[in-house]
């Protein structure tokens, strides 16, 4: 029984970064050789990052990718690396890129994994299913794919898929079982969402049992805009034993000995063509023919002491969350350019757990706090804000508003709320000045529920470029509070959010002795419905008959319904659930249906 030392290379790369992608390859693969690896295997679309978006459309990007592919072919070679196969994830297209599937179902964008073997391409694969829902729009990008592409490597058969193969039965796993592989790789840019870790297990074993093969799967890690991806790589047998995991959120490098059965199906000369079905087994009941590519020789047995990649300790969920939304920062900070943020502190829960998400992003010396004190802040707020840059030692400055409003209403009568929101929008603009002045990133820091029911002011509050609590609800942040100073005392450090700003209630002081639950349900009961009516798309009816009271129902539906302008002009955010506002969540502005019942 062959042994083959196969190298998963959960890594981090940027969009449309290909000569950086490309750095990135050499020197994993690099690493990946000299630790024994036979099979290096990148997630999907590692060349170009993912997802690439309305990029797809442009013929300057397309050709780009494919000639940075040739090169890193080239390269790798010249590096030395030339006799070991590394699989790249890549865009490609058979026609102009601006064709779609309707106007000719055959030809088109490809979502494309290349075989890179001596110096070129010795094989491709394009993927079949594609995903169109939820953050997913790959319908409208590429063109599917209609044969599995099987190549010979040390005398196993892989088969090669990529990431929604996965997540659908038939098509190529069933094809890869009917070709008698030994091994299925599959490819995946699989973002993040609480608890997709728990699922992910499952359903690979699910693929291995339907292949009857033994399953290696690699997924990207790092943030992309919204999206999060956390790796949580794996290779999982043909009966279901987990072999090998990698850890969540960071880069990792998984090397693992693999003993799989001998290919013994005639395969194809080195070199022969992938590129159309023809030369392929013809397409049975799952629909795809079969391309087969002999890669290289026979394979030594690898030296030193057995591989074993090790799996790693599952999170909780309050540390899965929070590493999802430190990563997330982190790489919106560095990928976008800038070299710090700024936010106001408040001295309450969500602007405290903000501040130390930024703090452990990226240190306390990139962190500006503004304390923004109007005459209606109290002093234990400023305490509390204080406090907190003491704790994590932050750059802490302190602007007090009232000298600028002061001159607004001595030339403009207003009262009320329009006094609550110039005061926000005043705070808003000094953010932004210190932002234009020194070079900061502001962050933003509402919370989901507070979005969810509109409970912000435009140009006031909601301003800033980035927002790491978007996707959190209120009741979490409190938990992830708890979480992060736990943690810090098992970790024998100083807990960074002070006592006071968890536990007192929450208030956005634009008026004497105001408390959100002046406008709001008590968090735990708003969450609740918004939960059900976001995440869950319950209606009212649902609501009611899961327990909760009529004329609440009514007030909240009607408030989420009305805030959907606000939420179109928030900053972006981390994505950390099933429905997030923005790309899973998509509903006209301009709207009159109301669920039955809802005023």
């Amino acid at each position: 029984m062959p042994t083959l030392r196969i190298a998963l290379a959960q890594v981090n790369p940027t969009v449309g970064d290909l000569s950086g992608n490309a750095r990135l390859v050499r020197d994993t693969a690099r690493t990946a050789v000299e630790a024994g690896g036979q099979l290096i295997v990148f997630p999907e679309m590692m060349l170009t990052g993912y997802p690439v978006e309305d990029l797809v459309f442009r013929e300057s990007f397309v050709a780009a990718s494919r000639a940075a592919l040739g090169r890193l072919a080239a390269d790798l070679a010249a590096d030395g690396l030339g006799e070991v196969p590394v699989l790249v994830g890549y865009l490609d297209a058979d026609g102009p890129a601006a064709i779609s599937a309707e106007a000719d179902p055959g030809r088109g964008p490809r979502n494309a994994l290349a075989v890179l073997y001596d110096g070129g391409v010795a094989a491709t694969y394009l993927k079949h299913h594609l995903p169109n829902y939820g953050v997913f729009d790959e319908d409208r990008y590429f063109v599917p794919g209609t044969a599995l592409t099987v190549v010979r490597v040390g005398g196993v058969d892989v088969a090669l898929t990529i990431c929604e193969d996965l997540w659908q039965a038939g098509g190529p796993f069933t094809a890869a079982r009917r070709a008698g592989v030994g091994l299925v790789v599959t490819v995946n840019g699989s973002p993040y969402e609480l608890d997709k870790d728990d699922a992910r297990l499952p359903l690979v074993r699910r693929r291995a049992a339907e292949a009857g093969a033994t399953v290696a799967y690699v997924n990207l890690v790092g943030g992309q805009d919204e999206l999060i991806f956390d790796g949580d790589s794996m290779i999982v047998a043909a009966d279901g034993t987990l072999l090998a995991r990698a850890p969540q959120f960071v880069e990792h490098l998984l090397l693992h000995d693999l003993d799989l059965p001998a290919a013994d199906a005639p395969a194809q000369d080195v070199g022969a063509s992938t590129a159309t079905t023809d030369a392929g087994e013809a397409a049975a009941e799952d629909g795809m023919s079969i391309d087969r590519v002999t890669i290289g020789g026979p394979l030594p047995v690898p030296g030193g002491a057995p591989a074993r990649g090790g799996i790693a300790a599952p999170l909780t969920a309050e540390a899965e969350i929070w590493s999802a939304l430190v990563l997330g920062l982190r790489d919106y900070v560095r990928k976008n350019g800038f070299s710090s943020v700024v936010l106001g502190l408040s001295g309450g829960i969500d602007s405290a757990v903000v501040a130390t998400i930024a703090v452990d992003a990226l240190g306390a010396d990139r962190v500006v706090g503004v304390s923004l004190p109007s005459q209606f802040s109290s002093e234990h707020s400023r305490a509390d804000a204080a406090e907190l840059a003491k704790r994590t030692g932050l750059d802490y400055r302190v602007e007090p508003i009232q000298p600028m409003v002061d001159p607004f209403l001595a030339n403009i009568s207003l009262s009320g709320l329009a006094v609550e929101n110039l005061q926000a929008r005043v705070r808003g603009v000094i953010l932004m000045a210190l932002s234009n002045q020194e070079g900061h990133l502001v962050l933003t820091t509402g919370n989901k529920s507070e979005l969810a029911v509109g409970y912000s002011t435009l140009y006031g509050d909601s301003v800033g470029g980035f927002n790491p609590i978007k996707d959190v609800w209120k009741t979490l942040v409190w938990k992830l509070a708890r979480w992060r100073n736990d943690d810090a005392i098992r970790r024998g450090e100083e807990p960074p959010v002070p006592e006071n700003s968890i536990a007192k209630p929450p208030s956005a002081e634009l008026r004497p002795g105001q408390l959100d639950t002046d406008s709001l349900p008590d968090y735990a009961v708003l969450d609740a419905v918004l939960s059900g009516y976001i995440d869950g798309d319950a209606g009212r009816d649902d609501l009611i008959a899961a327990g909760h009271d009529p004329q609440l129902v009514d007030r909240v539906l009607r408030m989420v319904d009305l805030a959907e302008y606000k939420r179109r002009q928030s900053a972006p955010g981390s994505k950390i659930s099933i429905k997030a506002f923005g790309r899973d969540r998509r509903l006209p502005i301009t709207n009159r249906w109301r669920e039955p019942g809802d005023g």
